[in-house]
């Protein structure tokens, strides 16, 4: 389903990523999760690990509100995995996944995933997060609700690769999505149509990414909270990026650049934004990867807060 944006109830398990997670590179082809397992419905912990963790394909289907045991467990899922939520009644709570160097053909699709939080806002005691990745490759993350957790929503690690992360809602954090610790420049990673609202840094933060494909995404800080922005979209350390038809409304510093690194910017909104917006060098042509289409960017925040976040349709029986 190009872009997913709303699969019939039966079609969902046939559904493949878009994107970098599309492209066929390191044995794998494309990416598809369990689709060629069994199907199967969890709702305990117990469960949702067994079928996570085992080494044949799986598709799923997470259908109640799991709370993690102990607080900031996270599961260690095995190659060939789809984990979906069940309409929108999976919920993954204190807690979150995490794949090893070399787990690749993984979808992580609509699921809530909140609230490890420990009540320390930059908290350096606590690496729970919602999606940890450490080296894997061919991984669609997809129409989730991420949000309050006590490190950081999606961190993209160790040369994690060929990674699509699509329609997700990552909000009420410090550090969302951050992506990088490794000296190598080798990751390809597409990010579209997600939904960054009331999330101080790491929107993501890009460092030393290969080919970085950033479009219609919606990065919205609501005035007068809590909350407020110091960076949106950050290009570090050698990364390529290019950025395409995204909106950006009241945050500061909407897209920064190291001097080493190269952002093509094209097509973007700015609305109520303050500080640097940089862009410089020459990056890559998306298109010589993979096809895509792009929303109209003064229609992304109608588009993707809409569509974005779990939704009735995925997951369902049929």
């Amino acid at each position: 389903a190009e872009g997913g944006r709303g699969p019939a109830a039966a079609s969902w398990k046939a559904d493949v990523a878009d994107g970098f997670a599309s492209v066929d590179a390191l044995g794998q082809n494309g990416t598809y999760g369990g689709r060629d397992g069994r199907t199967v419905t969890v709702r305990t912990l117990a469960d949702l690990e067994k079928y996570a963790t085992a080494p044949e394909p799986y598709v799923i289907v997470v259908a109640a509100a799991i709370t993690m045991e102990p607080k900031g467990k996270e599961i260690k899922v095995a190659s060939d995995k789809t984990i979906v939520g069940s309409g929108t009644s999976g919920q993954i709570v204190g807690g979150g996944f995490f794949l090893g160097q070399g787990v690749h053909n993984v979808i992580i699709r609509n699921l809530t995933i909140r609230d490890s939080y420990e009540g320390t806002w930059n908290d350096k005691e606590h690496d729970w997060d919602a999606i940890q990745m450490d080296g894997a490759h061919h991984v669609w993350i997809d129409h989730n609700d991420l949000r309050h957790m006590a490190d950081g929503l999606i961190d993209s690690r160790k040369d994690t690769t060929y990674l699509t992360v699509s329609w997700n809602r990552l909000q009420q954090n410090n550090k969302s999505f951050g992506i990088g610790w490794t000296e190598n420049t080798t990751a390809d990673i597409t990010i579209h149509h997600n939904w960054f609202r009331e999330s101080e840094q790491r929107n993501p933060s890009a460092d030393n990414i290969a080919h970085a494909h950033l479009y219609n995404n919606y990065l919205q800080d609501d005035p007068g909270t809590d909350i407020d922005s110091s960076y949106g979209n950050y290009a570090r350390g050698n990364t390529r990026m290019v950025l395409e038809n995204s909106y950006f409304q009241g945050f500061r510093n909407p897209v920064i650049k190291d001097g080493t690194a190269t952002l093509v910017q094209r097509g973007n909104v700015f609305v109520n934004t303050s500080g640097r917006n940089e862009s410089g060098g020459t990056a890559f042509d998306p298109k010589a990867y993979y096809s895509y289409s792009l929303d109209p960017a003064d229609r992304v925040p109608s588009i993707v807060s809409s569509g974005s976040g779990p939704g009735s349709a995925i997951g369902a029986a049929g």
